[in-house]
């Protein structure tokens, strides 16, 4: 088992990542506020693994119910935060009453959400499941919720009492989840870690052959990363740089997700998608050369990850961007790649460079 802990003062907390975790209910024992627990997870995740997760915390005494939802990115909306309100409150938990999330990000970004708003906040606990949540979504506390207009809208800041990466789970994943995945472990490599992108490149076919080593080493590296731009920048309030760094490729590829259907696509994939538009756009403004993009490009096929968005037509792209987190005052600040290993904040992209970044990356 490897450690790792993301700095927040008293909320520090621990992100443990090995085999066999989920069997160890030790570890979540020692974090639990109360004998109490709520497990949310969805219809692929919990007969996979619910039974192995609750089976020693009731053999130690704690009180269990559980909230399963349908799968897929189509469930992260208010209905779904609902019906985890309504258990909750029918099982008349408590405030110390812990959430533990059991899945991928979807999963835990609901979970994170209702433990946010039950009762003004109660403990939550991640049990990542899937690779993109484990090196990404369950570390750092956003949570939240689409909306019709843009996705993860609705929200709040929530940490984790713990992290617990499984690397068990997976041997189930579907080979088409494994790629999304990867595509949120190139990005720490490409805006802030170029020896751990020199490493990918090295280490891509044994990581889509899911070499345990090659995937905890990937998932550590990439958890380390993402602690210390959290520690450093919790609620991403930065002018410059900071937390808004993780966003490489999002903007574009949120647009993709809301502008095909939430869900059509994985997250990880839109992201990629995304990766490659940015990467161009940093090329037109003279921060690349074709050469370093044609090296993102041959890494993220590598990856098995799309490479060209869908066609929406640059304007329709911008017109989903326009509701971005990261507008502020009416301009739309991208995550851009000065040099491979170095991403930037830049709110002075000229729109018609945009759109042409984005022509030239869509089907």
């Amino acid at each position: 088992m490897r450690e790792l802990n993301v700095a927040l003062g008293e909320r520090t907390y621990p992100i443990l990542i090995g085999p066999g975790l989920i069997d160890d209910a030790g570890k979540m024992l020692a974090r639990l506020a109360s004998p109490r627990v709520a497990v949310v997870s969805n219809e692929v995740v919990a007969p996979l693994y619910l039974e192995r997760l609750v089976r020693p915390l009731q053999e130690a005494g704690v009180r269990v119910c559980s909230v399963i939802l349908p799968d897929g990115e189509a469930t992260k909306q208010w209905d779904s935060l609902n019906r985890i309100h309504d258990t909750l409150l029918a099982e008349r938990c408590d405030r110390t009453t812990t959430v533990v999330a059991l899945g991928g990000g979807v999963i835990g970004d609901l979970a994170g959400f209702a433990a946010a708003t039950y009762q003004r906040g109660v403990p939550f606990i991640q049990v990542p499941t899937t690779l993109l949540a484990q090196v990404d979504s369950s570390v750092g506390g956003k949570t939240g919720i689409n909306h019709p207009r843009g996705k993860n809208m609705i929200g709040a800041f929530w940490q984790p009492r713990l992290v617990l990466a499984d690397t068990d789970t997976l041997k189930t994943l579907p080979d088409r989840e494994l790629s999304a995945g990867l595509a949120e472990v190139i990005k720490y490599g490409l805006i802030r870690d170029l020896p751990f992108l020199e490493w990918l490149e090295a280490h891509m076919d044994a990581l889509l052959a899911r070499d345990a080593a090659a995937l905890s080493h990937a998932i550590e590296r990439s958890c380390a990363n993402k602690a210390e731009v959290v520690a450093g920048d919790e609620l991403e309030t930065a002018k410059e740089g900071g937390r808004a760094l993780l966003n490489l490729g999002h903007t574009f590829g949120h647009a993709i997700e809301t502008g095909i259907g939430y869900g059509e696509w994985l997250h990880g994939e839109a992201v990629a998608a995304g990766t490659m538009m940015a990467a161009e756009l940093s090329r037109r403004l003279g921060w690349l050369a074709g050469s370093d993009v044609a090296r993102v490009r041959a890494l993220l096929n590598r990856a098995q990850l799309p490479v060209r968005g869908p066609a929406l037509g640059a304007d329709r792209y911008l017109e989903l961007m326009a509701h971005d987190k990261k507008v502020l005052a009416g301009r739309l600040r991208l995550v851009l790649l000065k040099r491979l290993g170095e991403a930037v904040t830049w709110a002075d992209t000229p729109p018609d460079e945009i759109r042409a970044a984005i022509d030239a990356c869509c089907e």
